[in-house]
């Protein structure tokens, strides 16, 4: 009976671990789209390339990451159990993708200074 618990729970993580991994992407990268047309002085395609790396590269850490701790042990035979182990799981890895979406928007933001910094700097030896 504890396989099939398991088997339940497996069944209801991934889809909410992909789920939340696909909504926290689209949110930040459609986002992201702004940051990257300003770093990259509004030149579209290069703002996009870059973008959709970002993308790709947080889909495949995130899910990654949410396979890698998929494994799930009940050591008893309960519902009660399983979906408190659920709400560990999926609590951990919703902290994990909040920690994910910041340092995403650190590089973001990071990068707006470095191009301003730049722009700055352009001007003052434009202005020589």
């Amino acid at each position: 009976m504890e396989t099939t618990k398991i088997l339940i729970g497996y069944g209801i993580y991934l889809p909410v671990a992909l789920f939340l991994t696909y909504y926290v992407s689209k949110t930040l990268f459609k986002n992201g789209k702004i940051f990257m047309l300003d770093i990259f002085k509004g030149r579209e395609e290069i703002a996009q390339a870059t973008n959709k790396l970002f993308e790709t590269g947080f889909y495949l850490l995130n899910i990654g990451f949410a396979l890698m701790i998929l494994e799930l042990q009940l050591n008893q035979d309960s519902y009660q159990e399983l979906i408190e182990r659920l709400s560990y799981k999926i609590g951990g890895f919703s902290i994990y993708l909040g920690v994910m979406l910041f340092f995403n928007l650190y590089f973001f933001f990071r990068g707006k200074r470095k191009a301003k910094e730049a722009q700055q700097e352009e001007r003052l030896v434009f202005k020589a």
